[in-house]
């Protein structure tokens, strides 16, 4: 059963506490790394046999295994899933940056470029459950950026089949090539490449433990999004909160892993007690009860506070990966959020119309670390670069204030290159 705490009870470091089994993750997956940049497709054909039990002859998904999915897929949830898709495109093409170029000063000209990564990689899992969400929510953006490429990667079944909702989504979301290859293994790939599998400029997309190991060990090969961790909802909520909305929304993170932390925090005790008691009517009801049990059980949590302000003093504290503001004002408190991946707004606003829907990125920064970074974003899908133009005319009025800076500093060639354009009477 949920525990109902004090906020003198528990402190900010462990509000999200989860027992994290010990595995030795980080030197299972540096072996797999080094196997797969030793042996690349061989090592790729062995690994999915032992852990996805699926023998393959071959690891890119055809075309024709595309339009059969699609043709498998219910009619209703592939308009769903268009519909999802379209929102979700709107709302990140308002994201999209444009270069710019400034020349206020005579012979100066500066700017910015932005310029589209070349080759994007997704990683969408697999295992307990299928994500053809995860699929719209990270190639749309890629896309939107204009990248050249984008390559997916996904563990298939035992048969070597790839679930057809995600290959679907991969259709609606216009992934350019898709592979059979999950695990760190597949992180390996995409980080340097195989003789069927593309090396890209960025991975992105959520995974298990040893996925998130996999993305911190070949980060500098190439780049990543985040290491993400277990899934978090804090919710915090006053006496218009409804208790079987609420209790149903803790319950819909707890049901994604058991190390997820679905937490309540109100100053309305009665609410307390009757959303401990609807989680207790509504998790036998769940498909994934067992897991959202132990997840409830172990790292869920109802925090009693004096007053609704306090509530927020803890959200920015914790900086969780969700935050739903379950009151009867919520842009009253929006300015007042500082860290937080996304915000749900008021009593109709349940998490899962972001992780579906609405079109926010449901791809968020976890484990306080929203406190300095975003959701994922277009701008994950670019870089920029910069230059600079000076004629004659421009150096000459300038070239002795960068000397003398270079000389500040003790680098002499420095100041000598801005010199010795005014000596040769260039500039």
């Amino acid at each position: 059963m949920i525990r109902i705490l004090k906020r003198s009870e528990v402190g900010d470091n462990e509000i999200f506490a989860r027992a994290v089994p010990q595995v030795d993750v980080e030197s299972v997956v540096a072996e797999v790394i080094r196997r797969v940049r030793a042996e690349g497709d061989a090592a790729l054909f062995e690994f999915c046999e032992k852990w996805d039990g699926a023998k393959l002859t071959s690891l890119r998904v055809t075309p024709e295994e595309i339009n059969e999915a699609v043709a498998a897929v219910d009619p209703e949830f592939l308009e769903i899933l268009k519909e999802a898709a379209e929102n979700i495109r709107r709302f990140h093409e308002k994201q999209v940056r444009v270069s710019f170029l400034q020349n206020e000063q005579a012979g100066v000209v500066t700017g910015q470029k932005i310029i589209p990564l070349d080759r994007a990689g997704l990683y969408v899992p697999g295992g307990t459950a299928a994500y053809p969400s995860t699929v719209l929510m990270d190639a749309i953006p890629a896309r939107i950026a204009g990248c050249r490429e984008v390559v997916m990667v996904t563990p298939p079944d035992k048969q070597g089949k790839i679930n057809p909702v995600i290959l679907a989504a991969a259709s609606v979301a216009g992934v350019d090539q898709i592979y059979k290859v999950g695990g760190s293994q597949a992180i390996a790939a995409l980080a340097y490449g195989t003789e069927s599998i593309p090396r890209v400029d960025k991975i992105v997309g959520p995974g298990n433990a040893f996925v998130a190991e996999a993305k911190k060990q070949v980060y500098g090969t190439v780049a990543i999004d985040m290491i993400a961790g277990p899934s978090e909802i804090l919710i915090v909520a006053d006496n218009s909160a409804k208790a079987n909305y609420v209790a149903a929304d803790l319950l819909s993170q707890a049901e994604h892993d058991r190390l997820a932390s679905a937490v309540l925090v109100t100053n309305d005790e009665a609410l307390a007690n009757e959303v401990q008691a609807e989680i207790e009517r509504q998790l036998p009801l769940l498909a994934r009860a067992e897991i959202a049990r132990e997840s409830i059980d172990k790292n869920g949590k109802i925090i009693l506070t004096a007053t609704v302000d306090e509530a927020i003093e803890i959200s920015n504290a914790i900086a969780p990966e969700h935050l739903e503001l379950c009151v009867a004002d919520p842009f009253a408190l929006l300015d007042r959020v500082r860290h937080a991946g996304s915000i749900f707004m008021g009593n109709y606003c349940p998490e899962a119309l972001g992780d579906y829907f609405a079109g926010p990125n449901h791809t968020l920064p976890t484990s306080g670390t929203a406190r300095f970074s975003s959701p994922l974003s277009v701008d994950d899908f670019v870089k920029k670069t910069q230059y600079t133009y000076y004629t004659a005319e421009a150096l000459t009025r300038v070239a002795e204030k960068v000397a003398y800076f270079a000389d500040r500093e003790g680098l002499t060639a420095h100041a000598r290159s801005a010199r010795i354009r005014l000596e040769d009477g260039e500039a």
